[in-house]
């Protein structure tokens, strides 16, 4: 059995591009969904991106196997929208990983 995977995606924005960043996330979230992926957790630094050091979101991610974010990252579609993203997302940093059971307190 395949064990889903777990995405830890942290993003960078360009300034004044909230608009077109959100835009960008809608499109590929749309392409995502077709390899089973999806975004269980959106959440938005306090610092809005004002900080260099710290994105402005970080994302959890979700897909049913490594093979079927491959599959995602090797979309057509998706590489087709490079450049729109190379003009919103300076900087991503990713970290891919297993769920694993939670500690007891």
């Amino acid at each position: 059995m395949t064990r889903p995977i777990y995405i830890v995606a942290s993003l960078w924005i360009e300034n004044e591009s909230l608009a077109a960043f959100e835009a960008y996330e809608r499109k590929a979230t749309r392409i995502m969904m077709r390899y089973g992926g999806s975004i269980e957790r959106v959440v938005r630094l306090s610092t809005n991106g004002e900080q260099p050091d710290q994105p402005f979101e970080v994302h959890l991610i979700r897909f049913p196997s490594h093979e079927m974010f491959a599959a995602y990252r090797s979309d057509s579609e998706l590489k087709a929208l490079s450049s729109e993203r190379n003009a919103v997302i300076p900087k991503t940093t990713v970290v891919v990983g297993h769920e694993n059971p939670r500690y007891a307190t």
